[in-house]
């Protein structure tokens, strides 16, 4: 009897990892991935149902790999509210250390058929309108031409639609301008370019030597939609003075809005990205930093996001070095 109580206990102690000379040590079917798995796929599902869903397990086999983790790592990670799940601070500090672990391994094959040059390598960038226009033409010129066997996909999105592109991981990341940096993305400044005055070569302003923000007041002023950002930093500057000002026309586009000033339809403000020299042979051009805060634009990622080696190699390529117009005006 004696015996076979020893052979249980034995039994016992492999089945946790404890062993007389260690401390505690709790695996679910002995696999720390397989637990990190279903805590990162509980994390952003939001669900254990869907998180089981999405990893092809039952709703319990989930729940026994997370209050295993729970258990080996002596924490509680979630907090179980009805059917939605929250992280504590010690989950939130795993989640964040876990994900890119987990990612980088769901995404191996991937990686290692690419870098075997199997099939056909593709890179993904969110960008808007301007953007594609004005800061990446010369950038993707030199990117190709060192990488001229990667598909390039440039995803014309507004703002909204580009952070929905990342977090579903549809894009490998995001070129463009953001002012607030939601707490899931890394925001990487590369460039800066100075607020534009932007009026007719004739226009009362043209010649006067120190143009205030009171100046501008009396005339209509030509921007884009409400809801963009140039919008609403100009009106945020405007207000911010108590300084009267209206918009005579809302256009989307710059060119649009820079053939609208130089035809006498009103003045505006602009970002220095998007003036050429052959502009200012027919618009008026003076800087408004003094007024208005540069625009910034950078690399958007998804925190915790395995690149692949083509998005390293853009996102090397488009810091400021090669490319070192970086406050253009």
């Amino acid at each position: 009897m004696v015996q076979r109580d020893k052979k249980i206990s034995s039994k016992n102690r492999a089945a946790t990892g404890k062993t007389e000379n260690s401390s505690p040590r709790f695996y679910y079917k002995g696999s720390r991935l397989k637990q990190l798995r279903a805590f990162c796929y509980a994390v952003k599902y939001g669900t254990l149902t869907r998180a089981a869903e999405a990893l092809f397990l039952s709703q319990p086999s989930v729940s026994l790999q997370l209050s295993a983790l729970e258990a080996e790592l002596a924490c509680t990670l979630v907090e179980r509210r009805r059917r939605r799940i929250t992280l504590t601070s010690e989950g939130q500090t795993l989640y964040e250390l876990a994900r890119p672990l987990v990612e980088g391994l769901e995404g191996l094959d991937d990686l290692f058929a690419q870098t075997r040059g199997a099939g056909r390598s593709t890179l993904d960038i969110a960008c808007g309108n301007s953007t594609i226009q004005y800061l990446l033409p010369d950038m993707v010129a030199a990117f190709r031409s060192q990488h001229d066997k990667v598909h390039m996909n440039l995803h014309n999105v507004t703002g909204t639609d580009g952070l929905a592109l990342l977090r579903s991981d549809e894009v490998d990341f995001a070129v463009g301008s953001m002012v607030d940096v939601p707490i899931d993305l890394s925001y990487e400044t590369l460039y800066h370019f100075d607020p534009l005055l932007i009026m007719p070569l004739d226009h009362a302003l043209a010649d006067k030597p120190e143009i205030t923000l009171e100046d501008l007041s009396p005339f209509g002023l030509i921007l884009p939609p409400k809801r963009l950002t140039t919008y609403r930093l100009v009106d945020l500057v405007f207000q911010k003075r108590k300084v009267p000002y209206h918009v005579a026309i809302e256009v989307g586009g710059w060119e649009v809005i820079k053939q609208y000033v130089a035809m006498g339809l009103g003045i505006s403000i602009v970002t220095g990205m998007c003036i050429s020299e052959t502009d200012r042979e027919r618009l008026a051009v003076r800087n408004l930093r003094a007024y208005f805060p540069q625009r910034s634009y950078g690399v958007v990622m998804r925190k915790g996001k395995v690149l692949s080696a083509e998005a390293r190699a853009f996102i090397d390529l488009i810091r400021p070095g090669l490319f070192p117009r970086q406050d253009w005006f």
